[in-house]
């Protein structure tokens, strides 16, 4: 048994993302044998130390899961809606796990959503300092020219800046469309839908294929699969987590 920082234990447990877990810690809500922690900095023994977050104790760390979801379009990636839209949760069912989405994919965007109750897991694969490719197909007006693709493949000027090289092969032609397979290792909101635009090409249809080693495969819209230790190794791998 090793110490750890608070807010790693919290992540790992799948209470929440390591940046809430601060917020938790910062406000009191959390306490160690009986002692409210409000220093970032401090450490515990996760299955020695009795940690409890707003009085209730975090349990000893559960089996891992990991889901691949075939998110539909016309759902939101979140556990509720207060507008009563369908969610991936309302699209997945009842698991015998809790698990919480990897990231986010837009309302009208379907594809790869990952789902998993391991926070550390799921901080790393979201976070850009780990640069996790992400591969899109995508639906786009009229037909980009060469000067259009090697833009989207060196960086387009967005309001907050360049973004980084992109990966980018024309797939098929339409009559009056083009799909691109893009992938990018960035997350900036609606940055793929933004690209497209800004280069010219609006995009029509925008469906997530790959994150990381992880591929739709076989899935069709509204199907989910859990990831076999296999599979799960290698998002570790992708991300620095080495785990036996």
């Amino acid at each position: 048994m090793t110490e750890e920082r608070l807010q790693k234990i919290l992540s790992k447990a799948g209470i929440t993302s390591r940046r809430k877990a601060e917020t938790l810690i910062l406000d009191g809500r959390v306490s160690v044998n009986g002692k409210v922690v409000r220093q970032l900095g401090a450490r515990a023994i996760w299955g020695r130390d009795e940690i409890r977050v707003d009085g209730k104790t975090v349990k000893p760390e559960a089996e891992r899961v990991v889901l691949a979801l075939f998110k539909p379009r016309q759902s939101v990636t979140t556990l509720h809606d207060p507008q009563g839209r369908r969610t991936v949760m309302d699209v997945v069912g009842s698991l015998p796990s809790r698990v919480y989405p990897v990231g986010r994919l837009d309302y009208d965007v379907d594809g790869l959503l990952l789902l998993t109750n391991d926070g550390e897991l799921a901080h790393r694969l979201q976070h850009p300092r780990y640069k996790v490719p992400k591969t899109y197909l995508v639906k786009v007006r009229g037909f980009p020219d060469e000067d259009a693709l090697v833009e989207l493949q060196s960086g387009v000027s967005l309001e907050e800046g360049i973004t980084a090289p992109a990966e980018v092969t024309v797939v098929e032609v339409r009559k009056n469309a083009t799909w691109l397979s893009l992938t990018i290792r960035e997350g900036r909101n609606h940055q793929v839908k933004r690209m497209c635009a800004a280069v010219g090409y609006p995009a029509l249809k925008l469906r997530r294929t790959k994150v990381g080693p992880i591929g739709l495969g076989s899935l069709q819209p509204g199907g989910s699969r859990q990831l076999n230790s296999r599979e799960v190794r290698a998002l570790q791998r992708e991300v620095g987590l080495a785990r036996s």
